[in-house]
Parts: C-alpha cells; structure tokens; sequence
C-alpha cells in the first residue's frame, strides 16, 4: 500500500507548479536526482521517452538527407576563441579541464556546451570544392552548460540533444534548411507530442551566440509560463571566415560556404509534461509512450482470466507497445499506477467480459471508457490511441488561446503580465531599450517575432514610435 500512497501524493499543479513537476518526475519515475550537482539520472522510463522522440526525429532528419556523425566532447580552448561573439556568449556556462591525470594541461580544454567550432574545424579540411556541398551533418550527444539553477529535463548542467550542422553553397539554400528544420521540429511537436507551437524569429537580442538569424518554436505551458521548445539558427558565412573554410565554386572562384545549426534536447520531457500532466500523474502522447496500452486482468486468481489477458497481450502487439500487469498488486493500485506513468490506454479483462466476448479501454487523457468487442480489438486500439493523440492536441492549443492576450499600451501589458499567465501578443518598434523595459517592468521577454504577424496598432506598446512588428511576450523556463 506504501506506493498506493505514493500515487496519492502528487502536489496539485494549481497549488504548487514546481512542486507538482518535480513530484511527476520522480514519482513517474522518469529521472532521479544525482550526486553532480545539476546532473540527473535518466531513469528507464524517462529514456524510453527520449528514445521515442530520438527515433521519430531521426527518421525525419534521414529522410531530408543528414547523416549522423560523432564529434570529439572536448574543445580547445583556441578553437573556441575562433567565433568572438559566439565565445562571448557561451563562456559564462563553460567548464574547463585543466588536467590530465596529474598533469596540468598546456591547453585547457572546454566541455562541450555545443559544436559549431568543431564542425567548423573539421568541415575546412573536408570541404574543398562545390562538389563536396552541401554537407549535412546531426550528432545525438550530451552537452555541457553550468547552470545556476536547475530543474531535471528543463534545465540541467548536463543534458541529452540532437545538434545539426549544415554547410551549404549558397545563403539561399542555408536559409531554407535553417526553416525546414524548424518546420520539423514543430511537426513533430504536433504529430508526435500533441504539443501547439508558435513559429517565429528571435529579435537581435535573444538570438544564439554568434548567429545572423535565431527561428523559434515557442510551446505554452500549463501554467502559463513559454517554454522554448527548439532552435534553429542561420550562420551566414561568419564562421566559414573565422575557420577559413572555403570552396571553389561552379566558375573556379574560391568562396565561403553558408552554414546553419539546428537543436531540440530532452526538455522536450519536460513541454509533455507540462503541457498534459494532471493531478494523477503523466498523460502521455501515444506516438512516445513507452507502453500505450496496459492490459489489467481483473480477478486474475479465477480461472482462465491471465490466459486471455496474454492471448490479447499477443493480439495487441501487432497494433501498438502493450504490457500486461500479472503482479498480485490490486486492480485499484494498478490503475492509480499507469495513470501516473500516463500510459495512453487501459485495456480491462475480467470473467464477465470474458463470458459477454467483451474488454473494456479506458482512455488516459479524459477517463472516457470504451466496451470493446474482442474481435473489433485490433481496430478499436489504434482508433482510440489516435483520438487521445487529438484531444491532448485540442486541450493544448485550448489552453494556448485561452491563455494569449493582446496589449496595446504599457499599462495594459503590465496589468496582463502581473495577473494573467501567458503570451501577450504587441507592437514593438523593433528597438533592443523598449525589450529590456518590459523585461525591467513587466518581467516579460520576447518569445519570438510569429512568422504570422497581426496588425494591433501603429504603434511600439512602450515607446509610442512607430511599430515594426507584432511580438509574443511572455514569462518562459
């Protein structure tokens, strides 16, 4: 009964956020605290997520023609000093190695927060003519930044992500690459995680270090607060000069290639869970779950119950990843269990069904119950796996409109951000003062500048000069 308890003791989310997420992530038994300060253990079942996720993205990446490669994890700290802005931005999250056993090293060596140096190394010795362009290149790997504060999937001093690294002869032919992984990334969001996004560029001043142009996709949260869900990033030719990357072109004229940088990490986790956990635990979108449907034989000590729940377990499998529960826990224990780790659908079977040629499903995302006829099986799951894909969708992009507010003076934007959580649509005159006031006074930053722009008003929502563009504000992990 101890973990009966357990179940019980979820934080609610309207009483404590931070508390209700944290209480999900251990007791869903996702991540687990470790002795490195700001590292975590990926558990299991929190791994089993990041694979689904790692696989769906993959896929997407091959079929666009990147090629997964390994870089080295540690940078010399020359090659870092190589990109000044990019080395200005990232060196307050830099850890050093100093030695080498006992010795102390000539060089000191970064950790990687990230790779673009290293790419950029490699590429200029492997990068000669137009005919080795473009290069399109990911790595899965782990990366380096010493945070301050930490929050396990969100936020860690280490984490897990994919990077693309991308070379290409023209800034055209970058500058699409740089949106067409960002309309992957926000696919998947979509199709795979049931999670809305907004599209957009980032202004000057939360752009990636180093970059001409930072694209977005921005996911709300439960709780009204943005959490940047990806980036993708247009380098121009910056780097290929600092690294002397070059190329001869069609015409035999030596050139600097164009180059772009793409990522999405395990705070991924974090969005699903914050975008469509409740009081009970984990909802899980069923194209990432683990286990999307869990077979609970009820009555399992009477004859011939265990029997049919493998044979359906057998039948299941062909449709979707299934698990049966034969432990001697209770039925009760076992439904508050797979409801804190959201498995999608709950498949019950017991004598009675058995005798009528019936089963029962229950979805994880509304409680709705579905009697099923055993021989419809086969057809029923995966229909109803795809309605709980769609109302986790729908319920999510319901919360993003009931949450999103439209400000047209300084007065009414602080109002909103003071007492209503979530994105405050705005003019702004595109100047990096009138950002940093609503940051100063509202306590807001800029999300992004939506692909989709609206047309509020004539005027910057802080200065009064004329506006340049409609930006998402909002307060973000």
């Amino acid at each position: 009964m101890a973990k009966q308890k357990m179940v019980e003791a979820i934080t609610s989310r309207d009483v404590d956020f931070a508390q209700w997420y944290t209480d999900i992530v251990k007791k869903a038994e996702l991540a687990d605290y470790s002795s490195v300060k700001g590292c975590m253990v990926v558990r299991p079942y929190g791994y089993a997520i990041w694979e689904n996720i790692q696989r769906i993205m993959d896929a997407k990446f091959k079929e666009t023609g990147h090629e997964n490669v390994a870089m080295p994890m540690f940078i010399p700290e020359s090659l870092l000093q190589k990109e000044k802005d990019h080395v200005e931005g990232f060196a307050p999250e830099v850890a050093w190695v100093t030695h080498g056993g006992s010795e102390k090293l000539s060089e000191r060596l970064c950790v990687r927060p990230t790779s673009e140096t290293l790419f950029c190394e490699h590429f200029a010795s492997i990068i000669h003519s137009y005919r080795d362009l473009p290069k399109l290149y990911n790595q899965w790997c782990s990366v380096v930044r010493w945070e301050k504060t930490t929050r396990p999937f969100l936020r860690t001093t280490e984490f897990w992500w994919q990077e693309g690294h991308t070379m290409h002869e023209t800034e055209e032919e970058a500058r699409e690459e740089t949106l067409r992984m960002l309309n992957i990334y926000a696919d998947v969001c979509a199709q795979a995680l049931a999670i809305p996004v907004l599209k957009g560029q980032k202004t000057e001043k939360e752009k990636f270090a180093g970059a001409q142009a930072t694209y977005t996709i921005e996911a709300l949260m439960h709780d009204g607060k943005a959490l940047q869900s990806g980036t993708s990033h247009f380098f121009g030719d910056g780097f290929a000069r600092a690294f002397d990357i070059t190329y001869t072109d069609r015409e035999n004229q030596v050139r600097y290639p164009f180059q772009t940088s793409w990522g999405a990490s395990t705070r991924l986790i974090g969005a699903i869970i914050m975008s469509h956990g409740d009081d009970n635990g984990l909802v899980l979108p069923p194209a990432v779950a683990p286990i999307q449907v869990v077979i609970v034989p009820i009555a399992q000590h009477k004859e011939g119950v265990l029997d049919k729940a493998r044979e359906l377990e057998q039948r299941v499998k062909a449709v979707a990843r299934v698990k049966v529960d034969d432990s001697d826990n209770t039925p009760g224990w076992k439904f508050a269990e797979y409801e804190m780790k959201g498995v999608p659908l709950r498949l019950e079977i017991g004598p009675k069904d058995i005798e009528q040629g019936q089963c029962v499903l229950v979805r994880r995302d509304n409680r709705e119950k579905a009697v099923v006829p055993l021989e419809e099986l086969e057809q029923r799951v995966p229909e109803l796996l795809q309605q709980v894909h769609d109302g986790m969708y729908a319920a999510a992009l319901e919360n993003q409109r009931e949450k999103t507010y439209a400000a047209l003076t300084m007065e009414e934007l602080v109002g909103i951000a003071e007492s209503k959580p979530g994105y405050i649509k705005a003019m702004w005159c595109g100047d990096r003062a009138c950002e940093e006031k609503l940051k100063e006074e509202a306590g807001v930053s800029s999300r992004c500048i939506p692909f989709e722009q609206e047309h509020l008003g004539d005027t910057c929502v802080c200065c009064g000069k004329p506006a340049k563009a409609l930006v998402y504000w909002g307060k973000a992990y």
